[in-house]
């Protein structure tokens, strides 16, 4: 039998057997906990797989990496989710702080090049939020699902064993320093299609859900230019792209066309977050940092935006942000027949 490592190391490949045995978790189970005698959790294990840009198309909901935050959704790709089992654990760790490590699959058990090590580890989560949300099944059906999102830190690039839950919970702890973390930016506020348009409009629904899947699967420099043609064909002049960056300035300068004579020539100006997980209130804050004077902020997300996004974008006293969401936007895509091949 080999030896279990004592230290995970950011970036190195374990096999499955090892991560069970030295973690002391299951062998089951995208989420896999283990647990105290006291029936507390003393650390989390979360395996995912991250798809390409190809594989994104196929299924735009499928786990990602952006940025530093990983998204991950509930188990099934059929039918409605449940929140249970050990996937109610992992908002305890706001309480409890107890480590989450998170491991990626880079190859099949079919590749036999690869060997048992086919899982990397990413580096420790920080649990960020978790939120209902409305997706099509494998058969095209609408339903709803749970999604995860987390921190990344990967700046912890070797995490004894033994010290885990000290490692945990020092970082949690300057996570919270650092970020002024509050309970308005841990609640995402969906569109809820259940009360909307399920009853009324359901094939309508079914649409425009499946128009923001697209939108997911588009390449993120690809989205921006979507935007730009969107906002021309809504009345927009003078629309041009900024150069791509990620640092959460303004991505599509716009300027109010005559027909929209009360407001004509106002400069508007576009942050375009093709993402699956949440904005919240600091790239509100960023995106009105970075406005021209005079001109009017605008975030698009084929997200939702948390609590505390909302009250930024309208705080008294601000220069208001609007904010379109993912439904929202699919509904104007939609309306406006934008392909977006």
């Amino acid at each position: 039998m080999s030896k279990l490592p004592a230290i995970f190391r950011v970036d190195d490949l374990y096999s499955s057997e090892v991560i069970q045995s030295a973690l002391r978790v299951g062998n089951a189970g995208g989420v896999r906990a283990s647990v105290a005698d006291n029936n507390a959790v003393s650390k989390v294990v979360v395996m995912t797989s991250i798809l390409g840009n190809k594989q994104l198309k196929e299924n735009p909901y499928h786990d990602r990496i952006e940025g530093d935050v990983l998204v991950y959704t509930g188990a099934g790709r059929e039918g409605d989710q449940s929140l249970s089992g050990v996937n109610k654990r992992l908002p305890q760790q706001i309480t409890l702080e107890f480590p989450i490590y998170a491991f990626e699959i880079i190859g099949s058990r079919r590749d036999k090049s690869l060997g048992p090590k086919r899982w990397k580890f990413l580096g420790l989560l920080e649990y960020l939020r978790h939120y209902p949300s409305t997706q099509l099944d494998t058969q095209g059906q609408l339903r709803q699902v749970w999604l995860f999102e987390f921190r990344i830190h990967r700046e912890l690039s070797e995490i004894p064993v033994e010290d885990d839950f000290a490692i945990s919970r020092l970082a949690l702890a300057a996570a919270r320093v650092k970020e002024t973390a509050d309970a308005a930016d841990r609640e995402v506020v969906t569109t809820d299609l259940s009360e909307n348009d399920l009853v009324r409009q359901k094939e309508r629904a079914i649409r425009i859900e499946a128009v923001r899947g697209r939108l997911l699967g588009v390449p993120p420099q690809r989205f921006e230019h979507l935007i730009k043609e969107l906002l021309l064909r809504t009345g927009f002049e003078r629309v041009d792209v900024t150069k791509y960056s990620q640092d959460g300035g303004v991505d599509v300068n716009a300027f109010a066309g005559e027909q929209m004579w009360p407001i004509e020539n106002l400069l508007v100006q576009v942050q375009a977050k093709r993402w699956l997980h949440s904005v919240g209130r600091r790239d509100v804050a960023e995106l009105r940092g970075s406005l021209e004077p005079f001109a009017r902020g605008v975030v698009v997300t084929t997200s939702y935006f948390s609590r505390a996004a909302i009250s930024e974008a309208n705080g008294s006293g601000k220069n208001p942000i609007t904010l379109v969401d993912g439904y929202r936007l699919a509904s104007i895509v939609e309306a406006t027949n934008l392909e977006m091949a």
